[in-house]
């Protein structure tokens, strides 16, 4: 199901410019960096937190997590209030609030007062992540959406990475503290260009907002997020896990059967997912993103544990893929016009499994990141081509007056598959970690041996107070590691291809009715008001 949706028109009652539209896409990347460089930067001040505040290591956890809790929590409700109270304030007020938060933060002198910070920033990030999408998709021609949207997916793909090693960069010349530095003055120049370049539009509502949805759909978002986030921590059985399963399963079921009731009038239209579009796109970022994020788990402790790479050394190492990714995105809009959405979407997942073949076929200790480089670039390319064409996917489904919902329900998509793919395949590395290396302690202290099983980070740490043992235990662990990576790898390339066959056989054609000749759905007339501010 496609929607031709009209672009949004400038001050003057026209379309805007070549100009007006590049400062908008501008706009909007920028603030978008600013989400996702808070969501990656922090992973790199763990231990700086934790040795200044005495905190836990589920505490740090959680300063971590509650940001991408509160961000997925909120992402469909708040898409679409800015819907409906415009678009323009929304941007405005989430800059607003996540530039006081980032401050706060850098001046946190407890855990506590972060973890409130922290999950500020998550609701103000919920405010700007789906506007930064519903703008591009509201106010781009359809003749240059494709490439407006290939640019947008680029920086949400390559700029976690990206953010990653400016953060890692301020925190090894200055102070982790500084890391907030980045994002708050993002958020900064993305409030200044926000008043000056991107007109607001809203959507004159017919229907009373769906609050019951809304509530619903927050409640099966924590509730399934802080499972993926909870359970490799406490384990997969443990009551809280089980518990967190079961209110995020329930409120799915019952969001479900609400949204089916209320048709027009719902937050979002459940019968849709029958359709190719929204169906194959959400499948396919689901699945692509749950396994980059994967990918980061695996290739961070590779860097460290076995190269003995630096924090700033690994994240330079991960920069190929991000920039190979954004490369491909913004490439993808003219293969998919070319070739058509599913035909670009499936040499995109064919090239992602490819490279999971590659890094799992030569992986070694002594081939080092050479021997991981190739399948790393192949990845990079192939999510690059998936991802833009699946965003379109999703936006294209859904009219112009719900494009904050579309846009909600990609980053949605996304970041359940991010938490997903960190829970199963950092599950699978763990494990085969673990039974790798069981057969390579013998004659290894109890004590020490017991702590190696824990994790390869755990083994070199304790390895020099073993004496002799000291190096076997470091490459018994170093090789383990390298026998987890390849069960982590192969178990993604199963996915993918698994991946491969559906969109093979159920993607999207294309991304518009006028290509395809499918009859656009109606959609009931809106008032768009737009201001020139």
């Amino acid at each position: 199901m496609s929607i031709n949706q009209p672009p949004q028109q400038a001050s003057d009652g026209g379309v805007p410019d070549a100009r007006q539209l590049r400062a908008i896409l501008i706009t909007v990347s920028i603030a978008l960096m600013a989400v996702i460089a808070s969501v990656s930067g922090l992973n790199v001040a763990q231990t700086h937190m934790a040795v200044e505040w005495g905190a836990s290591q589920s505490t740090v956890l959680w300063i971590i997590n509650i940001y991408t809790l509160a961000l997925a929590a909120l992402l469909l409700p708040l898409g679409a209030i800015g819907d409906r109270l415009g678009r323009k304030p929304m941007l405005i007020t989430g800059l607003v609030v996540f530039g006081a938060a980032g401050v706060v933060s850098g001046l946190a002198p407890s855990a506590a007062v972060m973890i409130g910070a922290r999950v500020a920033a998550g609701v103000s990030a919920a405010m700007i992540m789906p506007i930064t999408l519903s703008v591009i998709t509201s106010t781009f021609p359809e003749e240059e959406r494709g490439k407006a949207i290939g640019v947008w997916t680029g920086v949400a793909g390559g700029g976690g990475i990206l953010g990653m090693f400016l953060s890692a960069l301020l925190v090894d010349v200055a102070d982790w503290r500084w890391l907030f530095v980045l994002p708050v003055v993002l958020g900064a120049v993305a409030l200044v260009m926000t008043f000056k370049s991107v007109p607001d539009s809203r959507e004159d509502a017919t229907h009373p907002f769906d609050t019951v949805g809304a509530l619903l759909s927050v409640v099966a978002a924590v509730g399934l997020i802080s499972v993926l986030q909870e359970g490799p921590e406490r384990g997969w059985t443990d009551p809280v896990t089980l518990a967190g399963l079961t209110v995020g399963v329930i409120a799915s079921a019952v969001f479900v059967a609400w949204e089916l009731r209320r048709h027009d009038a719902s937050l979002l239209d459940v019968r849709l997912f029958r359709e190719r579009g929204l169906a194959g796109g959400s499948v396919t970022l689901l699945v692509v993103f749950g396994v980059q994020a994967g990918i980061a788990v695996v290739l961070f402790p590779f860097f460290q544990a076995v190269l003995g790479w630096s924090g700033l050394l690994s994240t330079v190492a991960m920069m190929p893929m991000a920039v190979m990714m954004m490369i491909a995105s913004g490439l993808a809009p003219k293969m998919a016009a070319k070739t058509g959405a599913r035909s670009t979407m499936s040499v995109g997942i064919a090239l992602s499994a490819l490279g999971l073949a590659l890094m799992a076929l030569f992986v070694s200790v002594d081939g080092g990141y050479l021997s991981i480089l190739p399948g790393m670039l192949a990845m990079g390319i192939g999510m690059g081509l998936a991802m833009t064409p699946s965003t379109e996917a999703i936006t294209s489904s859904l009219p112009r007056a719900k494009q904050g919902v579309a846009s909600a329900l990609n980053d949605v998509t996304r970041e359940l598959g991010t938490a997903l793919g960190v829970a199963l395949l950092g599950a699978l590395l763990a494990g085969g970690y673990r039974d790798a290396i069981d057969g390579k302690l013998a004659g290894i202290p109890r004590g020490a041996a017991d702590t190696a099983r824990e994790g390869i980070a755990n083994a070199v740490e304790v390895a020099p107070g073993t004496g002799s043992h000291a190096q076997d235990l470091v490459d018994a662990a170093q090789q383990s590691f390298v026998d987890g990576w390849q069960q982590a790898m192969w178990a993604g390339v199963a996915v993918m291809a698994a991946l491969l066959v559906y969109v093979a056989l159920r993607g999207p054609k294309s991304t518009s009715a006028r290509q395809t000749g499918e009859k656009a759905v109606p959609v009931p007339a809106t008032t768009e008001d737009v201001t020139a501010r």
